[in-house]
C-alpha cells in the first residue's frame, strides 16, 4: 500500500466517524387540541424522542403524558400561542426528556403554530421540531477535544489532559466510565493513567497488568492491537481471572481500544466501561476512536518532551561531571607533591562524591591513613583518628578493582555510614593506595557517582605519580648539584669569600654554573668560577671534568694559562666524536702578601671579573682569551694585580647579567657595575654577594630565571699574622 493510498484511507475513516458521532436528523411532529393541549396526534419520531413505547398515547394532555415539560417552560410557550396566534421559533433548545434516572437530554430546533378553524379561530397548536442532539453532541466534542489539544500544545502533565479527557467524554456520554492504561517502555504491561470515575481499589488492582490473550479487554486489545469490545463480563472468557474485581467495581461491560504511535508502537488503551450489559453501536466506536487518537498525541508529545528532559538532564550531566574532572586536574596539578596531591583528592571526593572520604597508602608494608574528609565536629575527628579499615583496603589493594557495599566498612565504629565505595590508587598497574568513600542515610552510590569516583583516583594517581617522579628528580639534582659545589668555601688567611648560586627552572636539571676555591702545595689558593653550555647529565659531568682537572693539574703548574690549557685539552680528549658543548671561566690563583692578595688570573671566553676598590670604584679586568672545547685554542693571556686590604674581586656568570624582568630588559653589566657601586663603605663578601642578589631577585620580580646564576667574591682583608711586615 503507498503513502497516498494509505492517506485516503484514513481521510475515508476519518470521514465515516464524524458522519457517525453526527448522526441521522428525525423529523417530530406532534398536533394539540384546545387549551389543555390534548394530544391528539404525532409521529413514531415523536414518541422515539420522549421515550418511546411506555409514552406512546394520544387523547391525553401533554403535561399529563410529559409533566417534565411545565417545570422546562414549554407548556407556558404552548399557553401563549393558543392564546395569540403567534409562531414561536426555537433554535438548538435544550430539553430534559423524562425524569429520575431514565431522563436524558436532548436539543431541538422547533416551531409552535397555531392550528385555525376555517374562520380562523384558533383549535390548538401544531409542533414541528428536528432533534439536533448529535448535532450538539458533535459540537461539545470537538470543544472538548479542541481544549485537549490546546492544553497538548501548552505541554501541560500528561496526567492533567488524560484525566481532562476522561472527565469530558463521560459528559458527552451517559452512564459511561472512562479509563486510560499507559504502556510500560517494553510494551509488555499497562499502568494507571487515568480513570477518575473508576474505584481506586479497581485502579491499583489492575495497575500493571500484563498484555496478553485473555488478559480483560485492555490486556487482550494491548495484545491483539484492536479494538476489543466485551459486552458482558459476567460471561466472556476474557475476564475469567478479573470478574470477580469487576463486580465488585460494578462494572458490566468494557470496551478497549489500543492507543498506537504513528509508527505502530504501543501507548496504551482507552477504556469505555458500563454498570449494565452493553454491546457498543457504530457511534461508541467512533468515540473511541477519536479519542483514542488524541490520546495518542498527547502520550506521543509527552514521550517526546521527556526525551528531551532526560536528554538535556544527561547533556547537563555531561556537562557537569566534564567541569567536576577538570577542575579536579586543575586542583591537582601545579607544584604540590605527593601528600599534597592525595590530601586535595579527599577534599575534592567529600562531599561533591559522598559525605564523607578517606586517602590511604601502602608504605612499607603497612596501610596509613594520609587524608580524611568529614562534616566537622565528632565526625571529623572520629574519621581523621581512626585507623584505615585493613580488610577492605587489603582486599581492593590486592585485586586492583573497586569494592562497593551497602554496608558501612568494618572498623572503628562512632561513625553513622550506611555504605562504602573503596577505589584503588593504581601507579603502573600496581595499587599503592585507596579511595575510600563512605555514605551516610540519605545518600546511596550508583554507578554515575562510582565511575566518577574511579576516573577522579585514576587522575590523582597519574598526578601522585608525576610528583613523585618530580620530587626524586628535584631530589637527584639537587644532590648531583650539591657534588659538583662546594659545601662551605675554605678559610684563606688575610681573605674573605663569598659565593652565590641560583639554580634556573625548578631545580630538575644539573646547572652548567659551577665555582671552587682550593689550596694549592706552595701556600697559595686557585680559585675557579665557570658555566659549561647547556644542563642537565651531559653538563654535570662536563663540569665534573672542568673542576677536577684543575685541581688535578693545579699542583704541577705554577702558571694559571697552563692550567686552563689542560683543561681545555681534557675537554678534547674526552671523546673525539663527541660533541661536549663549550666552557667559559675564570680561572687564577691568590696569595696572601703584605700588602693584601697578589691575584695571578686567566679569562678563557667568560664575562670579565670586576674591581670594587675600598672606595667603591668598580673597573673591569681585562684578560682576553677565547672559549674552551670547541677545537680552537683559546689564546689566553694572563693577567697580575695586587688587591688591597677593603678591595674586592667580583666573578660572576652572563646568567646574572642576561636575567630579564617582566618587562623583558636585560639586567645588564651597567645595573650590576652601579649596585656594587651603592654598596657601603668597605663592604664584606658576604655583603656585596647580598646586596647583589638582592638586586637581581627585585629586578626580575619575581619571574623564573631562565639560566643560572652564580657568583664569588673575593675581598682582601688585614694583613694575616704570620706574614713577616713588610
Amino acid at each position: 500500500m503507498t503513502l497516498e493510498t494509505h492517506g485516503r484511507d484514513a481521510a475515508r475513516a476519518h470521514d465515516e466517524d464524524l458522519s457517525l458521532l453526527l448522526g441521522s436528523s428525525r423529523v417530530l411532529f406532534a398536533s394539540m387540541t384546545g387549551p389543555a393541549h390534548v394530544l391528539e396526534a404525532a409521529n413514531p419520531a415523536f414518541f422515539a424522542a420522549i421515550g418511546g413505547e411506555s409514552r406512546e398515547r394520544t387523547g391525553v394532555p401533554l403535561v399529563e403524558l410529559m409533566p417534565e415539560l411545565s417545570a422546562q417552560g414549554f407548556i407556558g410557550l404552548l399557553d401563549r400561542v393558543y392564546r395569540t396566534g403567534e409562531r414561536h421559533v426555537g433554535r438548538d433548545v435544550r430539553v430534559v426528556l423524562g425524569e429520575g434516572g431514565s431522563a436524558r437530554e436532548a436539543y431541538v430546533d422547533f416551531t409552535y403554530e397555531a392550528r385555525r378553524d376555517p374562520r380562523g379561530h384558533v383549535l390548538g397548536v401544531r409542533m414541528i421540531g428536528v432533534e439536533t442532539t448529535p448535532v450538539q453532541q458533535a459540537r461539545r466534542m470537538a470543544a472538548e477535544q479542541r481544549a485537549l489539544l490546546e492544553q497538548i500544545a501548552r505541554q501541560a502533565p500528561l496526567p492533567d489532559v488524560l484525566d481532562g479527557m476522561c472527565r469530558a467524554i463521560e459528559e458527552l456520554s451517559q452512564d459511561v466510565l472512562v479509563s486510560v492504561l499507559l504502556a510500560d517502555e517494553d510494551g509488555r504491561h499497562l499502568r494507571h493513567g487515568a480513570a477518575p470515575s473508576l474505584p481506586d481499589f479497581y485502579n491499583r488492582a489492575i495497575d500493571g497488568i500484563a498484555t496478553g490473550e485473555g488478559v480483560g479487554s485492555c490486556g487482550t486489545a494491548a495484545h491483539r492491537r484492536r479494538h476489543v469490545a466485551v459486552g458482558d463480563i459476567a460471561t466472556d472468557p476474557l475476564w475469567t481471572d478479573f470478574r470477580d474485581l469487576a463486580a465488585r467495581a460494578g462494572l458490566a461491560a468494557c470496551w478497549s481500544t489500543p492507543i498506537l504511535a504513528r509508527d505502530g508502537r504501543l501507548l496504551g488503551t482507552f477504556a469505555l466501561y458500563h454498570r449494565t450489559p452493553r454491546a457498543p453501536q457504530d457511534v461508541d466506536l467512533a468515540l473511541a476512536r477519536a479519542f483514542a487518537d488524541t490520546a495518542a498525541l498527547a502520550v506521543e508529545r509527552h514521550h517526546t518532551e521527556r526525551a528531551r528532559q532526560t536528554a538535556m538532564e544527561r547533556e547537563k550531566a555531561a556537562r557537569d561531571d566534564l567541569a567536576f574532572l577538570l577542575a579536579a586536574s586543575t586542583a591537582l596539578s601545579g607544584r604540590l607533591n605527593e601528600t599534597q596531591i592525595l590530601e586535595r583528592l579527599a577534599s575534592l571526593a567529600a562531599p561533591a562524591l559522598a559525605p564523607l572520604a578517606a586517602v590511604d597508602v601502602l608504605e612499607s608494608g603497612r596501610v596509613r591513613r594520609v587524608a580524611s574528609v568529614a562534616p566537622a565536629g565528632t565526625a571529623h575527628s572520629r574519621l581523621a583518628a581512626s585507623a584505615p579499615v585493613h580488610d577492605t583496603v587489603a582486599r581492593v589493594l590486592l585485586s586492583g578493582a573497586t569494592e562497593v557495599a551497602d554496608l558501612p566498612p568494618a572498623g572503628p565504629g562512632g561513625l553513622d555510614t550506611t555504605g562504602h565505595v573503596c577505589v584503588p590508587l593504581v601507579d603502573r598497574g600496581r595499587p599503592f593506595g585507596t579511595l575510600t568513600l563512605l555514605s551516610a542515610p540519605g545518600h546511596s552510590f550508583d554507578g554515575h557517582r562510582i565511575a566518577l569516583a574511579e576516573e577522579l583516583a585514576r587522575r590523582a594517581a597519574s598526578a601522585a605519580h608525576s610528583a613523585r617522579q618530580y620530587t626524586q628528580r628535584a631530589v637527584l639534582a639537587r644532590d648531583l648539584q650539591a657534588g659538583l659545589l662546594l659545601p662551605d668555601l675554605p678559610d684563606i688567611p688575610g681573605a674573605q669569600l663569598a659565593a652565590f648560586y641560583h639554580p634556573a627552572g625548578e631545580g630538575l636539571d644539573i646547572g652548567g654554573d659551577f665555582y671552587d676555591v682550593f689550596p694549592r702545595d706552595d701556600g697559595s689558593w686557585a680559585f675557579i668560577l665557570g658555566d659549561v653550555c647547556g644542563r642537565g647529565a651531559k653538563a654535570a659531568t662536563t663540569t665534573a671534568l672542568v673542576r677536577h682537572t684543575a685541581r688535578a693539574v693545579a699542583a704541577l703548574l705554577d702558571d694559571p694559562v697552563d692550567v686552563v690549557r689542560a683543561v681545555d685539552k681534557a675537554l678534547h680528549d674526552r671523546t673525539a666524536h663527541r660533541d661536549n658543548g663549550f666552557v667559559t671561566l675564570v680561572y687564577g690563583h691568590l696569595r696572601p702578601v703584605a700588602d693584601g692578595l697578589a691575584v695571578h688570573l686567566v679569562r678563557a671566553g667568560h664575562t670579565p671579573p670586576l674591581l670594587l676598590d675600598d672606595d667603591r670604584a668598580v673597573r673591569t679586568v681585562e684578560a682576553p682569551g677565547g672559549l674552551l672545547g670547541v677545537g680552537i685554542p683559546p689564546g689566553l693571556e694572563a693577567c697580575r694585580f695586587a688587591l688591597p686590604p677593603g678591595s674586592s674581586l667580583v666573578l660572576y656568570t652572563d646568567g646574572i647579567t642576561e636575567c630579564r624582568a617582566v618587562s623583558a630588559e636585560q639586567y645588564g653589566e651597567a645595573r650590576l657595575l652601579g649596585a656594587l657601586a651603592a654598596a657601603p663603605p668597605r663592604p664584606t663578601a658576604e655583603d656585596i654577594v647580598r646586596i647583589v642578589a638582592e638586586d637581581v631577585r627585585g629586578f626580575a620580580g619575581g619571574r623564573d630565571v631562565e639560566d643560572d646564576q652564580a657568583a664569588l667574591v673575593i675581598t682582601a682583608g688585614a694583613r694575616p699574622a704570620s706574614l713577616p711586615p713588610p
